[in-house]
């Protein structure tokens, strides 16, 4: 089934008669196996590399990158379900440097006494220091130990370089809404580990808001999900009905009327996209708010403003392009709720940029003849000339070669005859467009 990270047990998954049924139901409805995990399948799906060193125990040094709730922990405790070597926890949080010299002298010995290897969990490596992330090396050189690693953040910035060079990385994503809603139902049928013996009857809007509230981590839904459950009194049925209400209730957090696949979702990122093109930046700001409110996916947001950069501002300020997209790659890099604050800046720039859709304009100008045009060969003074018997064709003759000449700038025909004289992009006189529209006008294009 699906992911969580806390209250690893140091040795393999317990059965299912000896869990703690008083346990949180997220502990509880860990998957014990990889064909109950939910969601990565593009590290543990079928065939692939990391699920058959799983199963055939023959892993390798690995951590594992991703947000909370998204299998981290949990596929370390189906590794220790499935390996015969010794499985130790580690805890970034709690150990020090006395705890490291302890685990390692314990590695040793299970190495020299029984040829046996041992696996060792680090939760949160991130949190180790350089001089006891370097502590590990030499028993990772000697084989004495394979270190599985967990962290929220970003290994290539937290994790010394010499332990990553030895280690496989794995990015883990949040869940989809597919996967929490397989989680949820999979905890309501289960009468062992699950919800299963409270016959709960849950309505589909507050499973929707349940599963949005939840952001792509199963614990928290889970989370959201017990509450809802044992705070709900049985009917005369003996049936728990969760209302959206009660789904609110239980997790603290009111419903937006937002559907992603509906006309809301639809109106609202209009709604952002006309009050950035507008100039708007208190407006942008409050869709924005709207949307990461009702747990719109943060990457769609952020490809609408790069879009938007090169629509509406373009050339009138090109750093707005450059702004919305290290906007885009803070949200992969950084991930939700941090996130927000560049999407709000890159939302803000763009409002308050100059705006010019010249180059909108252009390529739908373009496009437009490319379609309708003959489309004429390349002009023989443009054509590769790079290959053995072009220049007997007469490729690259009369060619000028710009650089040559004063302002590395000279007049000579790029177009095809039959569009020589279209003109396609317009700059305005907005922001550094202006400039540009002064630096054709110097080379003497007349349309400018």
């Amino acid at each position: 089934m699906d992911l969580f990270e806390d209250n690893l047990p140091d040795k393999n998954v317990p059965p299912k008669e000896e869990l703690d049924k008083s346990a949180p139901l997220a502990y509880r409805m860990r998957p014990p196996s990889l064909d109950e995990f939910v969601g990565q399948e593009d590290i543990v799906g079928p065939d692939t590399i990391l699920r058959r060193a799983i199963e055939e125990d023959t892993l390798t040094s690995l951590i594992f990158w991703g947000p909370p709730g998204s299998g981290k922990t949990t596929l370390a405790l189906i590794i220790a379900s499935l390996t015969k070597s010794n499985f130790l926890r580690f805890s970034a949080v709690t150990s020090g440097t006395p705890e490291i010299r302890k685990v390692m002298k314990e590695a040793k010995e299970k190495r020299s006494l029984y040829n046996q290897k041992t696996i060792l969990f680090i939760d949160e490596i991130h949190r180790f220091n350089k001089l006891q992330q370097d502590a590990f090396l030499p028993f990772l050189e000697d084989g004495i130990i394979i270190l599985v690693g967990a962290t929220v953040e970003n290994p290539y910035f937290e994790v010394n370089k010499a332990l990553l060079s030895r280690s496989k990385i794995y990015q883990l994503h949040p869940l989809g809404h597919k996967d929490i809603e397989q989680i949820i139902k999979r905890a309501l049928s289960d009468k062992e580990r699950g919800l299963g013996r409270y016959k709960v009857f849950l309505e589909e809007k507050a499973k929707k808001h349940i599963i949005n509230f939840a952001n792509g981590d199963a614990r928290v839904a889970l989370n959201a999900l017990e509450v809802a459950t044992l705070t709900t009194k049985p009917d005369k049925k003996g049936e728990r009905y969760i209302s959206l209400k009660v789904a609110e209730e239980a997790v603290q957090k009111r419903s937006l009327t937002y559907d992603k696949d509906g006309d809301r979702h639809y109106d609202t990122i209009s709604a952002f996209i006309k009050s950035m093109r507008g100039s708007d930046p208190d407006a942008a700001l409050y869709w924005l708010a709207r949307m990461i409110y009702a747990g719109e996916d943060p990457k769609f947001i952020a490809r609408r403003m790069v879009i938007q950069a090169a629509e509406d501002v373009g050339n009138a300020d090109p750093l707005a392009l450059v702004v919305a997209t290290a906007a885009f790659q803070a949200v992969e890099y950084v991930g939700m709720p941090e996130a927000q604050i560049p999407l709000a800046q890159a939302a803000i720039y763009i409002s308050c940029a100059p705006k010019s859709n010249a180059v909108y304009s252009g390529i739908n100008k373009a496009l437009s003849e490319v379609k309708n045009l003959e489309a004429e060969s390349v002009p023989i003074h443009l054509r590769d000339a790079s290959y053995w018997g072009a220049k007997l064709l007469g490729h690259q003759k009369d060619y000028k070669y710009p650089h040559n000449f004063p302002g590395n700038f000279v007049k000579q025909q790029y177009l095809p005859n039959n569009v020589k004289e279209n003109t396609y992009y317009e700059p305005t006189d907005n922001g550094y467009e202006a400039k540009i529209k002064q630096r054709m006008k110097k080379w003497g294009k007349d349309r400018c």
